[in-house]
């Protein structure tokens, strides 16, 4: 009977130390992990907190939840919760910088189409303007042969009707097809200012 109650005795001390080697293991993970989530959040707040100020507050609340439970024992919570928020940090930065760079892109967006729209009306009215000159003269100038100069009238046409596509894509707020649509128009208008032995502005040849 003694020899029983050892034995109990026994795999009830193992099975204390098992369980409270169990609850060391979980507290130590669930202090790391926690510690993890919170460098994450610190280098987070550094990189975006002036342009995600609501995402960085939002992860800042579900720290505080599970450094809460962390401190109540519930280590098994807190740990998926750590963990769970290192990986959203992650996606919130990422999102974040997507969304700055998209802004930035727009901003360039907007120089470049500026920059477009203020040369190549010039252009195409300036070609327009030689053009009608050189269609009531009897004879064209120098190596101008009638099919050169009867490309410089089609691409000068159809330079006009890009970039009128040019102005709807604008105005639809579709930035990047307008800005393709004025390139086209660019590169026809500088063609055909190079056949007609026209001054190129400096600005469209870059």
């Amino acid at each position: 009977m003694k020899k029983n109650y050892l034995c109990i005795g026994v795999i009830l001390l193992f099975a204390a130390f098992m369980i409270a080697g169990c609850g060391k293991a979980d507290k130590s993970a669930a202090e790391l992990a926690v510690k993890s989530a919170t460098e994450a959040i610190d280098t987070a707040k550094a990189e975006i907190g002036k342009i995600a100020p609501d995402e960085v507050a939002s992860l800042e609340t579900a720290l505080a939840s599970a450094k809460e439970k962390l401190d109540k024992g519930d280590y098994k919570a807190a740990l998926t919760e750590a963990q769970e928020l290192v990986t959203k940090v992650n996606e919130v930065v990422a999102a974040a910088k997507a969304k700055k760079d998209a802004v930035i892109d727009k901003v360039d967006l907007t120089k470049q189409w500026k920059d477009l729209s203020q040369g190549l009306p010039k252009m195409v009215s300036a070609l327009q303007s030689r053009v009608d000159i050189l269609s009531k003269s009897k004879k064209l100038p120098g190596d101008l042969t009638k099919e050169k100069f009867a490309e410089v009238k089609s691409d000068l046409a159809s330079a006009k009707e890009d970039w009128a596509k040019a102005q709807e894509s604008f105005k639809s707020g579709n930035l990047p097809d307008a800005i393709s649509s004025a390139k086209t128009v660019k590169e026809k208008a500088v063609k055909a200012m190079e056949t007609l032995g026209m001054k190129v502005p400096a600005a469209a040849k870059s």
